[in-house]
This record gives C-alpha cells, sequence and structure tokens, in this order.
C-alpha cells in the first residue's frame, strides 16, 4: 500500500466568502420590464431613464406585489462556505441556478469551519420557539477542541483511502459538513428578496425569521453588494417589510 502523501496542514475558519463576480442588475431593468405593460413598444423610449425619477413606481411595484419585472435582472455570486451552509442554501430553488465544487473530481482541500467567539452556541426553548445564548467560556474551548480534533481525523483519513488509490467520490465519504466548499450562485431580484426575507433578521422585516447564523453571514454579504446595484428597490423592498413581491 502506498504511503500517504504529506498532509496539508488544515486551514480553521469562523468567516465566509462572498464575492459577486456578474451582473445584469439596476433600477431601471425594473422600470422598464414594468412599463411594457402599459406602453407596449413604446416602453423602448424608457430605457435609460433616470431610474430616481420613477422611484414610487418601484414602491408601487413591491408594495401590491407585482414581481416579475424584479425578474428582468441577473447576478452571479462566488460563494465559499461550509457544506451545511449550502445544503440550506439549495432549497432555494425558484429563480436560482447553481454549480458547486465537485468531490468526485477533486481533491478536497482542508479547509474547516469553527465558529468565531461571537457565535452564539446555546440553543433555549423548543422547536419552533427558541433563543440562542453565547455559551460559556469552557463551551468555546470544548467546541473549539473537539472540532479541530474530528476535522484533522477526517482529513487524515481521507488521504489515507487516497493515496490507497480509492476513488475521490468514495473517500470523501469520511469528511465532515464543516467542510468548506465553494460555488457560483446565479438569481434574479426577486428570488434574492425572497431569500433574504427568510435567511436575515432584520427589524425592518414584517414576517420574522431565525436563520442559522452562518447562511446569515452568507445573505448580509450578498445583500451589501446587491443594495449597491438596486437602492431603489432595496430600499422599497425594506419599507414594505422585506416581502418578496
Amino acid at each position: 500500500m502506498a504511503e500517504p502523501a504529506p498532509a496539508l496542514e488544515p486551514v480553521f475558519r469562523d468567516d465566509v466568502t462572498v464575492q459577486l463576480v456578474k451582473q445584469s442588475a439596476d433600477d431601471a431593468h425594473v422600470l422598464w420590464s414594468a412599463r411594457v405593460s402599459t406602453q407596449g413598444e413604446q416602453s423602448l423610449e424608457q430605457i435609460g431613464a433616470d431610474p430616481a425619477r420613477s422611484k414610487g413606481l418601484i414602491n408601487y411595484l413591491m408594495r401590491d406585489r407585482h414581481g416579475s419585472p424584479f425578474e428582468a435582472t441577473s447576478m452571479t455570486f462566488f460563494i465559499s462556505a461550509p457544506i451545511f451552509v449550502f445544503r440550506e442554501f439549495m432549497r432555494h430553488r425558484v429563480g436560482w441556478s447553481y454549480n458547486e465544487e465537485s468531490g468526485r473530481y477533486k481533491e478536497l482541500e482542508p479547509v474547516f469551519y469553527v465558529p468565531g467567539p461571537d457565535r452564539n452556541l446555546v440553543q433555549v426553548g423548543k422547536a419552533g420557539h427558541y433563543r440562542f445564548e453565547p455559551g460559556t467560556a469552557a463551551q468555546h474551548a470544548l467546541v473549539d477542541e473537539v472540532m479541530v480534533d474530528a476535522y484533522r481525523h477526517a482529513y487524515d483519513a481521507y488521504r489515507r483511502m487516497l493515496a490507497a488509490g480509492i476513488a475521490r467520490e468514495v473517500a470523501r465519504s469520511v469528511l465532515p459538513v464543516g467542510l468548506f466548499s465553494s460555488c457560483y450562485a446565479t438569481c434574479n431580484a426577486r428570488s434574492l428578496m425572497h431569500f433574504l426575507g427568510l435567511r436575515t433578521t432584520h427589524p425592518a422585516a414584517a414576517i420574522k425569521s431565525s436563520p442559522q447564523r452562518e447562511i446569515e453571514m452568507v445573505a448580509e454579504k450578498m445583500e451589501a453588494a446587491w443594495a449597491e446595484l438596486m437602492p431603489l428597490t432595496h430600499a422599497a423592498f425594506n419599507a414594505n417589510g422585506r416581502i418578496a413581491p
């Protein structure tokens, strides 16, 4: 049996990466898409018009839930996050397209998630009606110790199997969901608003949501990029309870 190659030193992260890599999205896209319903071919004359003059129309579309004009946009994000985040993320299927890193075709790198010191650890209350509390210093130390030890053992087992000629698609079975993966996620503004409504907590939200903190970290970074692209739409989203139209 071949000896395993020298092990890569694991990396432990408490953050996520979100980068907007491609977009065709601004408030004007929403406006000309909406105006075709009343102006037909004449709506072509409105392309390129100042969207700030039509702030009221965007707010009307959001308030009365005329959602299709917000689909006339496209954003592609590169995301690097723990696998368990993507398992939640990919529950969002309408208006989304994903392409994720594959453990069948590449050797997976030893990058693992360990919660940071500001991550609440203790769930108090029953399902559907609970809150999270910070936890003690001893609990945080235990999480760090146990996670790091488990990750190291799992990745060592993975590398041993690869060195023995075991297929990547089989060897990956021992790796935990705290391993980082990477993905390109493409959406439109309407589908993104639905995602944000469920995966963030916000004082303006009319419907309370309790997302897992790690997917909320991704959502917050996506929202920050989107807000720069479509400030009028983002403002209308907040003003109308953060409910997707």
